[in-house]
């Protein structure tokens, strides 16, 4: 069976959807089609064949879109599919109006809504109504969280096949559990992610501040790539008794074992494989209560949640955390690893996979 995998971008792709892709190569041919970059290599070490795609992640211009299009058609028809799998917004849209212009079964993930959808206005219009033509035909649609399948479902976005899967699922072997910092004389928080607005930057670093001069011994370690204009802001030296900022790190497995509680005041996500990592090590979270991050974590028994865009309520959770006993903080670590063993675990999501790529196998056989 040949499988053809759309998407923007190489570290997404291998990170969390590895153990995915090798589980498809070991009886069929998988192509991954994507921009070059540092994972590309790593991908075929896997067994995927590589086919360069280039295309523009954020732009929005409707000549190049249109092309992609055609460029995806073109390809469809080169590889001759048996079925096409889809990840993020312009590979699901665009990939899936290819997959019905060539008449080529698709199952698509949407992994988050963004902003183009949550924020309303024109773009929210074209961004519906360019999903509702790119999906309709889908052999399956997997959605991360219940609130963005109920929000298709409301707006007439989709109404064919659909399953709610825990994001990404986490590796509980990878991201195995480690014994919890036993030095209580400082805190560490952690926040992984994109520096942008969306993911709640602008209210981390206010609430850093204000955590700073309330307890002086709490600290932050920010990793992720600029993605916007943060780079001065997170180097200013008035910060950085309290901030250190890392840069992109490919393993930020160490990072997670040396702090207390991982942070992330996104203001909307599929679902945060950041806070599965930082769980299934044992360490709490804090997040806000949004899809996406809220289903994550128990309130008060493995993390604590926060209002959106609000840096008074991420300072009251991050006080709430501090000032817990050290033992009460371990017990919230050790039960957030049972929490993704029992709901999270990255079998999940492969078995669900498989069960609807056998769905289309046994529909192809009957024709």
């Amino acid at each position: 069976m040949k499988i053809l995998v759309l998407t923007n971008f190489g570290m997404g792709l291998y990170k969390f959807r590895r153990e995915l892709l090798e589980v498809l190569c070991g009886n069929n041919e998988v192509y991954v089609a994507l921009p070059d970059g540092e994972y590309t290599e790593k991908l075929k070490e896997i067994g995927c064949r590589y086919v360069p795609f280039e295309f523009n992640r954020r732009g929005i211009n409707p000549i190049a879109d249109f092309k992609q299009i055609l460029d995806y058609r073109k390809l469809i028809k080169k590889v001759r599919p048996d079925v096409v799998l889809t990840y993020t917004i312009k590979p699901n849209v665009y990939g899936g109006i290819a997959c019905r212009l060539t008449k080529t079964p698709y199952i698509v993930n949407v992994t988050g809504l963004g902003t183009s959808i949550e924020n309303g206005g024109l773009l929210s219009f074209i961004s519906t109504t360019l999903y509702r033509v790119g999906l309709k035909k889908a052999n399956c649609v997997f959605f991360q969280n219940k609130e963005n399948y109920d929000l298709f479902v409301e707006r007439k976005i989709y109404k064919g096949t659909a399953r709610v899967i825990p994001g990404s699922g986490v590796n509980l072997e990878y991201h195995t559990y480690k014994e919890y910092p036993d030095d209580a004389s400082y805190i560490k928080f952690l926040f992984i992610g994109r520096i942008m607005r969306d993911k709640g930057v602008n209210e981390l670093l206010q609430a850093m501040k204000d955590i700073h001069m309330l307890y002086p011994n709490a600290s932050l370690d920010i990793l992720g790539g600029c993605d916007e204009d943060y780079a001065d802001l997170l180097e200013a030296e008035d910060i950085k008794t309290y901030i250190c900022y890392y840069g992109q790190k490919n393993d930020v497995r160490p990072f997670i074992h040396a702090s207390h509680c991982t942070v992330l005041p996104s203001y909307h996500e599929g679902t945060a494989n950041v806070l599965l990592e930082s769980a299934a090590a044992g360490r709490p979270v804090i997040a806000t209560r949004v899809a996406g991050c809220k289903e994550t974590f128990d309130e008060g028994i493995t993390g604590f949640g926060c209002d959106v865009r609000n840096s008074d309520s991420l300072v009251e959770a991050m006080k709430q955390f501090i000032e817990l006993p050290m033992e009460r903080k371990k017990q919230m670590g050790l039960l957030g690893r049972e929490k993704m063993q029992r709901e999270y675990d990255r079998n999940i999501v492969i078995n669900a996979y498989c069960e609807e790529i056998n769905n289309i196998t046994n529909i192809l056989m009957e024709m």
